[in-house]
């Protein structure tokens, strides 16, 4: 028999005491980025403001914001960049950054750590990258826009996953799991297609002193250097090094991932151990006349308690929570503004062209398809299971919502027909409505769907 409930003091005390101004304001919206699809709406709301603002009477500045000059280095390393490549080129590495950490995370603990739990992600990322190239390349075979088969490959989580969560408590955890390690599986095929497919003439020079770097960062792990400060150097020689070879500069951010630390300094036993002594110490030295200010004892105790806090938890997860508020409400929602951004007078035609019709194509049909598909393939072949609690047609639903591909749409369709201002300006369009049609079907087929009952015994 349980005994009674015991008020937590800590949360007493912080409602007894007067609440500072300021979190009158920062609470709720601490509540609301933390709910399911706050990233997506932010990300949809930049989107909207970038695509008003670009067909208001106000577009000139907008175009003149993004093309404004920014110089970098000094003497004659000294170089420019408009604020449109800084926001591409540079903010989106800590985005590949952070889809490095979880593309990592995923594979030595998640859902893509072992064979049997990785199989149905993998294989249905794998088809549902396949499908949506070859209609892509059926529709521009003949053309040089050919070049743009990597626009529809890939699925955008934060919308995916925002669309997802609006569909509430019926949909069960499992289907969320298997959606966030397709996802990170796309991610991953994506930055393979970035590095082999969309780069330019390569410097071996350049590429050599970036291995040089990923050797140093590689070294920095195994001897154990944990500081955030020492990885983030190598990562901006990294960057600049990717950035010189030819080879898009956000696959350093992936790449210098891949060598932070996923390791504690100590367990979970020593922890337990260290943080009862702290606290036995902080205990101690309570005293009447004394404060937490006052007291070196109190200090001692507390500093100890962070230490252990720090070395029970790997620099790779660290880094992953730093980042994921920041990438979220930041830089997405940055790239959304400068990307979005697209003039539709006189461009409706640019609908019905091979590029957009094959990029609403790949993602609105070859999405689904290839992803149920190879999904059906291997759990008929017994490659892979599928959650008792996940109907088929919440598979499908998912597939559906696989084909919302703003981000990783228009980056790709950034470096496919960044020479061709009327390629991208389709490229785009046809993101827009593809991930629009997807995003509402995939929604309305979730949401019609009956929510799982409990087995049979």
């Amino acid at each position: 028999m349980s005994g009674p409930v015991k008020s937590n003091p800590v949360a007493k005390q912080l409602a007894l005491g007067r609440k500072p101004l300021i979190e009158h304001f920062t609470l709720p919206l601490n509540r609301l980025m933390q709910t399911g699809p706050a990233g997506g709406i932010v990300l949809l709301v930049c989107a909207v403001i970038a695509l008003v603002w670009a067909n208001s009477p106000w577009a000139g500045a907008y175009h003149e914001l993004l093309d404004t000059r920014m110089f970098v280095g000094f003497g004659e390393f000294a170089g420019s960049l408009t604020l449109h490549n800084v926001v591409n080129d540079g903010l989106m590495v800590v985005f590949f950054f952070l889809v490095g950490l979880e593309i990592k995370r995923e594979f030595l603990v998640g859902e893509l750590a072992t064979a049997r739990k990785a199989a149905l992600p993998l294989v249905a990322a794998f088809g549902g990258m396949v499908v949506p190239a070859l209609f892509f390349v059926a529709l521009n075979y003949s053309h040089h826009s050919a070049r743009g088969w990597g626009v529809p490959m890939a699925t955008d989580i934060a919308f995916a996953l925002g669309v997802l969560a609006l569909v509430g408590d019926r949909i069960p955890a499992s289907l969320r799991v298997f959606l966030s390690a397709l996802a990170i599986a796309d991610d991953l095929g994506a930055v393979l297609v970035i590095a082999l497919f969309y780069t330019a003439t390569l410097s071996w020079t350049a590429l050599g002193a970036a291995g040089v770097l990923l050797v140093v960062s590689i070294v920095a792990n195994a001897v154990g250097v944990r500081a955030t400060w020492a990885y983030a150097l190598i990562g901006v020689g990294l960057w600049v090094a990717v950035l010189l070879s030819g080879v898009h500069p956000t696959v350093a951010g992936v790449l210098l991932a891949m060598t932070i630390p996923s390791r504690t300094r100590i367990d979970e036993a020593a922890f337990l151990s260290g943080a009862r002594e702290a606290l036995a110490a902080f205990h101690d030295a309570q005293a009447p006349e004394k404060t937490v200010l006052s007291s070196r004892a109190h200090q001692g105790a507390l500093e100890q308690l962070n230490s252990l806090t720090d070395h029970a938890q790997s620099p790779l997860i660290r880094m992953e929570h730093g980042l994921n508020g920041i990438v979220t409400f930041g830089v997405m929602p940055l790239f959304a503004i400068a990307n979005a951004g697209v003039s539709l007078h006189g461009s409706e035609h640019l609908l019905t062209t091979p590029v957009a019709l094959g990029v609403i194509a790949g993602l609105f049909l070859g999405k689904p398809i290839g992803i149920f598909l190879a999904s059906w393939i291997a759990i008929r072949s017994g490659m892979a299971t599928l959650a008792s609690d996940v109907s088929r047609r919440m598979l499908f639903g998912v597939a559906c919502l696989g084909g919302i591909g703003f981000t990783m749409s228009l980056f790709i369709a950034g470096l496919a027909f960044g020479g061709s201002e009327e390629l991208l300006t389709a490229a785009k369009l046809g993101t827009f409505a593809a991930s629009l049609l997807a995003g509402v079907i995939g929604w309305l087929i979730l949401h019609t769907t009956p929510a799982p009952t409990a087995p049979e015994v």
